[in-house]
């Protein structure tokens, strides 16, 4: 993979660092940044929706999904992947575990 990608291009399973923030408007650099998109931050890509948009990140222990066109505005360099077979969904908190 090439050194810096948008967020947006990830698989679920890669983990990536932030890079930069690349916003078409300050506003969205700063609401990013207040979500925890800061340089040197890791960010795990956890799932895409069925139809590919939103998609789930976790950022520091907290996760949060965003547009396809929010996260291609975060740049970011892999640092890790999962592969599928040992990526595992865990249940949600309050939620029945799965059988």
């Amino acid at each position: 993979m090439p050194p810096e990608v948008p967020l947006a291009s990830l698989a679920p399973g890669h983990t990536a660092r932030v890079l930069r923030i690349a916003a078409v408007s300050p506003q969205i650099t700063r609401r990013l940044i207040d979500l925890g998109f800061v340089p040197q931050t890791e960010v795990r890509v956890v799932r895409r929706a069925p139809l590919g948009d939103p998609c789930e990140y976790e950022v520091r222990g907290t996760r949060l999904c965003l547009r396809r066109s929010e996260s291609a505005q975060v740049w970011v360099e892999t640092i890790r992947t999962t592969t599928a077979a040992s990526h595992r969904v865990e249940p949600r908190a309050g939620g029945a575990a799965p059988s």
